[in-house]
């Protein structure tokens, strides 16, 4: 169905609707659920649809509790990460989700999951990787905190093949990693706690916070200004990436004597 059939269908110039397609037009409620009709969608599509359209203001921020199975902000999240220009990833407790070996990332989403289930958890994860390794990948901004690099999850082994799985993504020409310091003497923007700052080609920048139970997408101007404002303020405290890569080595050597 061409956007000149869908005109013809609805009424009106097909640019209208070329326009709604790209995104240079906001879309409405009313003309959400006339387009998905006109496409043939289920009712229930149209009516989960028509309440994204509702809720799609320019300030709008989106909070959603999360619950165990795989969910649409999950699926949202790894859109933003496929079609992102820049990431930056502030990770001060734990490695990130993309760089996570499989071992570690079943030591962290063990508790409470099936087997099954947590081996879907753990394939998806990983497959998030492929992102920074394909034809034009985006620009991977690392912002790990110390206590990420020692804090174990899982056996020593465990954690020495994360830390040199992270290492050797960290040389990779897209990936900057640096090491925010346990001790830097004051309070960063790293003791608030996990986000990540997307930012597009054509599109505003989002931010994704995880909490315990929910997911925040924050789009409004002044909160992405205070993020963006974040990681300038990180970018004068963490070390620098030769430095950082000397300390995930030096970390590495520690858990491999534990081994002997």
């Amino acid at each position: 169905m061409t956007v000149r059939d869908v005109a013809e269908r609805l009424g009106g110039h097909h640019s209208k609707y070329a326009r709604l397609e790209t995104g240079q037009t906001p879309q409405s409620p009313e003309i959400v659920v006339a387009l998905l009709a006109t496409y043939g969608a289920s009712e229930s599509e149209r009516d989960r649809l028509a309440s994204m359209a509702r809720d799609a203001t320019e300030e709008t921020n989106w909070i959603k509790p999360r619950d165990r199975s795989v969910n649409p902000d999950l699926t949202t999240l790894i859109e933003f990460e496929r079609t992102a220009t820049s990431i930056v990833d502030v990770s001060p407790i734990m490695i990130p989700g993309p760089l996570q070996t499989a071992d570690y990332a079943r030591a962290v989403m063990a508790s409470g999951m099936r087997a099954e289930e947590l081996e879907a958890h753990v394939t998806m994860r990983i497959g998030r990787r492929d992102v920074l390794t394909r034809r034009n990948p985006p620009r991977l901004h690392l912002f790990i905190g110390e206590w990420a690099l020692r804090e174990p999850m899982g056996s020593a082994e465990v954690m020495a093949d994360q830390l040199r799985h992270l290492a050797k993504m960290a040389e990779l020409d897209n990936v900057t990693l640096r090491v925010v310091p346990s001790r830097t003497g004051g309070w960063t923007p790293a003791h608030a706690g996990h986000f990540l700052l997307f930012e597009f080609a054509k599109a505003a920048p989002v931010v994704h916070v995880e909490h315990l139970q929910s997911d925040a997408f924050l789009s409004s101007s002044g909160e992405i200004e205070a993020y963006q404002n974040a990681v300038a303020n990180l970018r004068d405290v963490a070390m620098s990436p030769e430095d950082s890569t000397e300390l995930i080595a030096s970390v590495i050597a520690e858990l491999e004597d534990s081994l002997k």
